[in-house]
C-alpha cells in the first residue's frame, strides 16, 4: 500500500495526516510533504497524525526525527499524534518519545 498524505487545519494547528505504509519506499513522499508543511507553517507547532498508518519502519522514524529538528531550528516544533499501542511502544523503545512529543489526539 502507498503512503497518502493530506494537510488539514484544526484550530490553530496545521496537521499532516498519514495513511498507508510509511517505509523505505514511501520516505520520499513523506519528506516532500513535511518539507512543504514546514515551509508553510514556519515557526509554528505542526502535528503529524500517524493513526492511519499500517506500517511504520525505522526509515520513517528517522525522517520524523530529522524534521522535528528542522522545525525547532525554525522556531517551531513537530508533535506526533498516535493512539496505536504498537507504534507507541516502538517510540518508547527507540527513544523517539523522548525526542518528540507524542499526543493522543490533534488539538
Amino acid at each position: 500500500m502507498d503512503l497518502r498524505c493530506r494537510t488539514l487545519q484544526l484550530g490553530g494547528t496545521t496537521a499532516l495526516v498519514l495513511e498507508g505504509d510509511l517505509d523505505l519506499a514511501s520516505v520520499p513522499a513523506l519528506h516532500n510533504a513535511l518539507g512543504r508543511l514546514l515551509n508553510d507553517a514556519r515557526g509554528d507547532v505542526v502535528a503529524v497524525d500517524l493513526d492511519g498508518l499500517d506500517v511504520l519502519d525505522d526509515a520513517g522514524l528517522g525522517v520524523l526525527l530529522g524534521f522535528a529538528g528542522r522545525a525547532r531550528e525554525a522556531g517551531g516544533d513537530l508533535v506526533l499524534v498516535c493512539t496505536n499501542e504498537r507504534h507507541r511502544a516502538r517510540f518508547e523503545l527507540s527513544g523517539l518519545a523522548r525526542a518528540i512529543e507524542v499526543r493522543d489526539r490533534l488539538g
